[in-house]
């Protein structure tokens, strides 16, 4: 009987617990981006931003390894992923990922688009952030391979799910890259739909 009442309880704590996390790593992240804006990326210390967002700076390092990732590391690719498994298990992983990349697009708001271009920007334009970069590419084929292996039965380490999952990021990275102030985040998002089009039509020229 006791058990069954505490249960509840205990999910609600959890979950309490897991809202506070995610309001806490928002909030570092927002207050880092203001202060990049405002004086500068080198400028700004990772004491600067624990300041701002009232919190340790041993706290900003549990949700964020680096100064870096403050920018890198986003919520972006958690939600697509998410939207990805969720696609119905008959359509293909590129329809799949397509699918998903237009559901995540859809539910974004005017502010989050906005922060997306802020730092899809300030990614191409600092050396440092530019360079990780590249680092997180592998960690994202990774992350999508062991998505893309539930999905088909496969392991995550088949050669043919990496090349996949490389096919798509390669596709998105044509689209985006290099950035220029004139690609706003809309036309950045539609482009890359298109992208993902044309892979999955087989790259025809």
């Amino acid at each position: 009987m006791n058990s069954m009442s505490e249960a509840p309880a205990a999910e609600r704590t959890a979950g309490l617990r897991e809202r506070k996390k995610a309001r806490t790593r928002a909030s570092i992240r927002e207050h880092a981006v203001r202060l990049f804006r405002e004086q500068g990326y080198h400028a700004t210390t990772v004491e600067q931003i624990a300041e701002a967002a009232e919190v340790s700076p041993s706290t900003f390092f549990r949700y964020f390894p680096t100064k870096e990732d403050v920018v890198l590391q986003d919520d972006f690719d958690v939600i697509t992923l998410a939207a990805f498994e969720r696609q119905p298990a008959g359509l293909s992983p590129i329809a799949a990922f397509r699918a998903a990349w237009a559901e995540t697009y859809a539910a974004l708001t005017e502010e989050e688009l906005a922060s997306i271009e802020e730092t899809s920007a300030m990614t191409m334009d600092i050396p440092e952030l530019r360079a990780r970069a590249v680092d997180e590419l592998s960690r994202t084929i990774d992350v999508i391979s062991e998505v893309t292996a539930r999905r088909t039965g496969r392991d995550p380490g088949d050669f043919a799910v990496r090349n996949l999952v490389g096919a798509i990021i390669g596709v998105v990275l044509s689209a985006t890259m290099p950035w220029a102030e004139s690609h706003h985040t809309a036309d950045m998002f539609a482009r890359v739909d298109a992208a993902l089009a044309h892979l999955e039509a087989g790259l025809p020229l």
